[in-house]
């Protein structure tokens, strides 16, 4: 089982970044898909989530608006756009996978973002 993240890196703020997991060794239509974000001294906190059926998302409050969490069955990937970037932010993005009918759970290795002038 592989969960490989990656686009992320430097940004101003206000700019933008979009995140890609790539997945593979499990059947990633029937997992829950979510995104995780640990900021320094922070501990790890949900950012969204995209359920296996239906596609249906959810997002903490302070990314509404701003991050959209999708995926493509098609290529075993979830993405995550990040807009309006701020420096708050700024963290290492983990992919997560879940099997909502079950105790499996994944996760990839993270990708930093940095939000910074």
């Amino acid at each position: 089982v592989q969960l490989v993240e990656s686009g992320g890196g430097l940004v101003q703020p206000g700019g933008s970044l979009r995140l890609s997991c790539a997945a593979s060794g499990f059947t990633f239509s029937m997992y829950d898909m979510r995104w995780y974000r640990q900021a320094p001294g922070k501990e790890r906190e949900l950012v969204a989530i995209i359920t296996s059926a239906g596609g249906r998302t959810n997002y903490v409050d302070t990314m509404k608006g701003r991050f959209t969490i999708s995926r493509d069955n098609a290529k075993n990937t979830v993405y995550l756009q990040m807009n309006s970037l701020q420096r708050e932010d700024t963290a290492v993005y983990y992919c997560h996978a879940r099997d909502p009918g079950g105790p499996l759970k994944y996760w990839g290795q993270g990708t930093q973002v940095t939000v910074a002038s």
